[in-house]
């Protein structure tokens, strides 16, 4: 190991310093304010070490993306044995990676979706599937939910429900109407002969892991059937095990026509994102197969990350280890909430993807800062920055979940104290 490569051999002031002047200082200032003023520089499993050589517990997973926590050595061999290979595609030979990937996908997807698209992102899926149900129904309009995250790309920030994201960049693309999330008759109300769509996630991550009612997505389904539009399921955040299933819409019976995907798909080795659908409904994008690409969607590497991340997956029965895992933490998250009914509003989710809802979102922001002082990664959902998350990755060991869930009680605890002394 060369000195470079050593702990303690960052200048960890000049990272911040580089990242407030060169890529964005409202980031720096963020990571300065919940105090996580530290470089990571390796990370396996649920463990993240700084560059001071520092250990972290990982409780967020990258969002979701982690499934398989870090560097999961079956995807890590798959991408190095395909770099030494061929890491990007001609474009014009056949890929046997992305056939691979599309082939595994279809047997594991809802319904009879067996045709994708592969892209780097949820975003980019998202915009895949908008223009996917515009094509095929040859009509504009687009229903989605308040307080949806869908990506920040334009389509995707259009359907997405958060003004604080989206009026700055107005106006955005026409024909979305939003909806309350949960809410069939508002839904109903809203979709006509010009709805080419419903798009909605199965349950509301970046809104604050809001769960609907057990009959929302079978309702959302009738609606779409009478209506002749299609339903597209945003699953970018809870495919692939997260909720307990290996997608959450397999609880309500429901199989959209359009289904969005990213995140774990990658293994959380590689960017990798997909949109897929019907044989039927994926015919309007055959016509002419260029009219939606990608020059570096479904790369050979990314795609090896995908087919291990999949096997993974499925030989670990990460569905039912988040299950069991979910049913534990959100035991011990509402025995919390019954402890400090004052600060903790609400504790909700299904398998691990958990939200805990503070009285405010100053609360939430005490309660983060003590986490990282404890070494405990964790983070605010986007949209409801009162609600914090636990979203650790489906393979954490049982006592280190335990571990992270004794952290939140003493930060909770100590932000407690520290609230009812501001207010003396």
């Amino acid at each position: 190991m060369s000195s470079e490569e050593e702990p303690g051999s960052v200048d960890t002031a000049q990272v911040i310093e580089d990242c407030r002047r060169y890529v964005n200082a409202g980031v720096a200032t963020l990571h300065k304010f919940m105090g996580a003023e530290a470089v990571e520089w390796r990370a396996e499993g649920s463990t993240i070490w700084d560059s001071e050589g520092r250990e972290y517990l990982d409780l967020l997973a990258g969002f979701g993306t982690l499934a398989l926590g870090h560097r999961p050595p079956a995807v890590v061999a798959a991408v190095k044995d395909q770099l030494g290979r061929m890491p990007l595609a001609s474009r014009v030979l056949f890929n046997k990676q992305v056939t691979d990937l599309a082939a595994a996908l279809a047997e594991l997807l809802p319904g009879e979706i067996e045709k994708s698209f592969f892209c780097h992102s949820g975003a980019e899926a998202v915009e895949g599937a908008i223009k996917l149900a515009r094509i095929h129904t040859g009509r504009p309009g687009i229903i989605a939910a308040q307080g949806g995250y869908h990506g920040k790309t334009m389509g995707a920030l259009s359907a997405s429900g958060r003004d604080v994201y989206s009026k700055p960049f107005a106006p955005l693309m026409p024909g979305v109407t939003h909806v309350p999330f949960g809410d069939a008759e508002a839904l109903a109300s809203a979709a006509d002969g010009q709805t080419a769509a419903v798009i909605l996630e199965p349950i509301q991550g970046e809104a604050g892991v809001i769960v609907p009612p057990d009959d929302y997505l079978p309702k959302a389904r009738e609606v779409c059937d009478k209506a002749g539009a299609l339903l597209i399921l945003d699953e970018v955040q809870t495919g692939f095990g997260r909720t307990g299933a290996m997608f959450a819409c397999e609880r309500s019976g429901v199989a959209p026509d359009i289904i969005c995907l990213a995140k774990a798909l990658g293994g959380g080795v590689m960017p990798l994102g997909a949109f897929a659908s019907t044989p039927k409904i994926w015919a309007a994008l055959e016509e002419n197969p260029y009219i939606h690409s990608s020059t570096l969607g479904g790369n050979p590497l990314a795609c090896a990350a995908g087919l291990a991340a999949l096997s993974e997956i499925q030989r670990l029965d990460l569905p039912a280890r988040a299950k069991q895992l979910g049913e534990h933490a959100l035991a011990r998250l509402r025995e919390l909430q019954g402890a400090h009914p004052e600060i903790i509003a609400d504790v909700r989710g299904r398998g691990l993807l958990i939200g805990i809802q503070f009285a405010d979102s100053d609360i939430a922001g005490l309660v983060i800062a003590g986490l990282v002082q404890r070494r405990v990664i964790a983070a605010y959902t986007l949209n409801n920055p009162e609600v914090i998350r636990v979203e650790p990755a489906l393979t954490i060991p049982e006592d280190a979940l335990d571990r992270g869930l004794d952290a939140f009680e003493e930060s909770v605890a100590q932000t407690k104290e520290l609230v009812a002394g501001l207010s003396e």
